[in-house]
């Protein structure tokens, strides 16, 4: 564990926060300087909002306003930023940056939080490290006085990068990247129903000027048939190679192309690539009904996703950590997650590799500037390359590997399926589907499918096999039959908890059956994200974000009302994930988990809580309850408890969100992570299918042959199952330890709980290097 500080003694008494966004909106910038306000007010220090951003640092006025808890209620959900933001000629210039400062001290702010682009940031370190010299300045024209000259004498910055680019270096995601994603995919899906009526070729064009992160991911999301990044131009003569991708497409029956392309883009001379010439190019050459779609705005628009919420409240508690423990030698930060865990990167070594990118493009150094966006991007890159099209057949192998679902439906099961049947067939393996789990597997109700079979998966719900909860030990006879007779060599097992324990069960059944002596691996796979082995499960980000749009509505309905609290029963069976990322997204006042046990007394402070709360500007209530937190506390004895403490207070309603968190479309989160998923767990069983092919078979019985694959920190790691068994809880069907609990601190402070600052893990400061941006990072 990183090493807890105290930070009882960390008091803001007596300091003084301003926030500010700059540059180019982006969604979640609201959640940010909720968090920075109401994390800022706890620790009982002085926060003002500076409206506009640097022009309001410059104006001064009514553009500087001290802020309250209730200032920032209800702009959780809001996209864009609500205290505005501007491009400032003045900042640039030293006679602006005087003003600024001066109307700093005057108020006494000398911590700011910057939410913007690396030209914000880059200006905001500036400001720092003038600061001196400007307060030196403001006393000599008799603008402020020595004292405070002296009592203001240090200004302290923090960062958080808003972009909806993903631009900048040393940070995994920047705030707002995700929702932009959201936009272009649902634009995608819509796209696609009316091109396969028409068979047309749609070309569209994303936004990313001189980053090709948007049209990079939203391609490898949507499985595009060709894609034009500015950091990787294509090669010369690529209009041929082009128009015969897509005519060997249609000749194959597919009914429509996609073709995805930055605004950026540029050919290997640097001269830009357009959506008109490329439409035009395929019109001319192929005949086929093309339309150009450009995003524009849009993307930058709407409501922010789960994980923009989540991202941006996490890095606006750190925010103001960092400020708080900030000395004149410490270097201006940027706050950002690393995998799942907060960190703090120098500002300028980020600005620096950044630039460094731009500079390898302009020098046609493109290998390079794929290297420089960091390890995630190159991944990215690969493997688009990797599944867009089919490559000239390679030798067959030996071996054929069967996929299967298991357990309750996920978002992103189908395009894990879809990306481990094609890196299956680049291997040249025989690739086999099950339909209805270990039961069908046990009927032999398994095909062989080819590369087009899986065409079009991508953005499906659900699992087009078929799922279903049987365990193996109910028909292990059949299913040992089934393999024996398809000469199955390995089984890729793409579910939930029950797809963890079928395989366990199958494993421990290696004793009686030779023929389970084959390579496994399990993809997690189950909105509840209990299965252990893996940080998250596929699934559970579409399963967040459909329990989030429903609590906003329902917010907005107890908002209307007034003086209404709503009790929200979420799935996840015994584990409280679900409800208490969503608890975070939504800003709910309490979420109860099973891990996390609660008492009648507890109940009664929470129902006190939101009594307290009736009596500020903010007259509405939601508590979020985990389906199996409490045996006996169940969904109907909190609505009756509540309605009646409350009584003439507020009244209480129940909804119950059931298997609605289980459909729709999969986020781009998840189908960019079950692609992932699919090709990391192919090449790692063609790997060990080699290492154990003896004598014209395989045979696998050591422990390291069955695996669960998951994301944990910020690698991908693959457990033996049989290890998985001492951290797992089986009768409540969780793992023993979970990584997301230390998430309900920040639930607790920002719904104005009363925390113990003691267990909140600080981020660590890490640098910003060549090598470090090489560093396998998973996803």
């Amino acid at each position: 564990m990183p090493d807890k500080k105290f930070f009882e003694n960390l008091s803001g008494a007596g300091k003084a926060i301003g926030v500010l966004t700059s540059g180019g909106d982006a969604q979640g910038m609201n959640a940010a300087v909720r968090a920075v306000v109401r994390m800022g007010i706890y620790v009982e220090a002085k926060v003002y909002f500076i409206y506009e951003g640097y022009q309001g640092l410059v104006d001064g006025g009514d553009n500087i306003a001290e802020v309250s808890w209730e200032s920032v209620s209800s702009i959780l959900q809001v996209g864009g930023t609500v205290i505005g933001s501007a491009r400032c000629k003045a900042f640039r210039t030293r006679e602006g940056r005087l003003k600024a400062a001066c109307n700093l001290v005057k108020r006494g702010i000398t911590n700011l939080c910057v939410i913007g682009g690396d030209g914000s940031l880059t200006g905001a370190n500036l400001f720092r490290e003038e600061w001196s010299g400007l307060l030196d300045e403001l006393a000599q024209k008799g603008e402020i006085d020595d004292e405070a000259v002296k009592k203001y004498a240090y200004l302290n910055i923090v960062g958080m990068v808003g972009s909806i680019d993903n631009d900048f270096c040393g940070t995994d995601m920047t705030i707002g990247t995700d929702s932009a994603l959201h936009r272009i995919m649902e634009v995608i899906d819509a796209i696609t129903t009316t091109a396969q009526s028409h068979q047309r070729t749609f070309v569209l064009e994303v936004m990313g000027r001189h980053c090709g992160y948007l049209a990079l991911v939203s391609a490898l999301a949507s499985g595009a048939d060709w894609l034009f990044i500015p950091e990787s131009p294509p090669e010369d003569g690529w209009e041929d190679f082009m128009c015969e991708r897509l005519g060997e497409a249609r000749s194959r029956g597919s009914r429509l192309n996609i073709i995805i392309i930055a605004e950026g883009a540029i050919d290997r001379n640097g001269k830009p690539i357009t959506s008109n010439y490329v439409k035009d190019l395929v019109v001319k050459r192929l005949g086929f009904d093309t339309r150009v779609t450009v995003l524009g705005h849009v993307q930058r628009g709407g409501t922010p996703s789960a994980f923009d919420r989540v991202l941006s409240s996490k890095m606006g508690m750190e925010a103001v950590m960092a400020l708080l423990e900030a000395t004149p030698d410490t270097p201006a930060c940027v706050v950002s997650l690393s995998g799942n865990q907060s960190v703090r990167l120098p500002l300028m070594e980020c600005v620096q590799v950044t630039k460094e990118v731009q500079k390898a493009m302009d020098e046609k150094r493109f290998e390079e500037a794929i290297q420089l966006r960091g390890r995630s991007f190159e991944n990215n890159w690969n493997i688009y390359k990797l599944l867009a099209h089919q490559k000239p057949k390679q030798e067959k192998s030996n071996f054929s590997i069967a996929i299967l679902n298991v357990g309750a439906p996920a978002a992103g099961m189908n395009a894990a399926v879809r990306s481990a049947v094609r890196v299956g067939i680049c291997q040249g393996h025989t690739m086999y589907v099950v339909n209805d789990g270990f039961e069908g597997l046990s009927k032999g109700q398994i095909r062989e499918v080819g590369w087009h079979d899986v065409a079009g998966w991508l953005g499906r719900g659900g699992s087009m096999l078929g799922t279903k909860r049987t365990l193996p030990k109910t028909c292990m006879e059949n299913i040992v039959d089934t393999i024996r007779k398809f000469n199955i060599q390995g089984l890729l097992v793409i579910g939930g908890f029950e797809a963890y324990e079928g395989v366990l069960q199958l494993v421990e059944a290696r004793g009686q059956y030779d023929e389970l002596c084959i390579i496994m691996s399990v993809i997690p796979a189950t909105i509840s994200n209990n299965v252990p082995g893996t940080d998250f499960s596929l699934g559970s980000d579409t399963a967040v974000n459909a329990a989030m749009e429903s609590c906003d509505r329902i917010k907005q309905s107890a908002s209307g009302t007034k003086r209404r609290v709503f009790i929200v029963e979420t799935m996840g069976g015994y584990c409280g994930y679900l409800s208490t990322v969503t608890g975070i997204a939504v800003g709910a006042d309490a979420a109860y988990v099973y891990e996390e046990p609660f008492t009648i007394h507890d109940l009664k402070a929470n129902v006190e809580h939101l009594t307290d709360k009736m009596k500020t500007d903010i007259q509405r209530g939601l508590v979020l309850r985990n389906e199996k937190c409490h045996e006996h506390y169940t969904t109907e004895f909190l609505y009756n408890l509540y309605s009646s403490e409350g009584k003439g207070i507020f009244d209480c309603r129940i909804n119950v969100l059931g298997h609605l968190q289980q459909g729709g479309a999969p986020t781009p989160f998840d189908r960019n992570y079950g692609t992932k998923l699919g090709v990391k767990a192919i090449l790692w069983m063609s790997d060990k299918l080699k290492d154990t092919y003896r004598k014209g078979r395989v045979f696998a019985n050591d422990a390291d042959s069955a695996c669960v694959i998951g994301l944990r920190r910020k690698t991908v790691s693959f457990s033996p199952v049989n290890e998985l068994k001492k951290v797992t809880d089986f009768e409540h069907r969780l793992p023993k330890e979970q990584w997301w609990l230390n998430l309900r601190l920040m639930l607790k402070m920002l719904a104005h709980y009363q925390i113990s600052l003691t267990e909140y893990v600080s981020g660590k400061m890490e640098h910003v290097t060549r090598r470090t941006l090489s560093i396998e990072k998973g996803f």
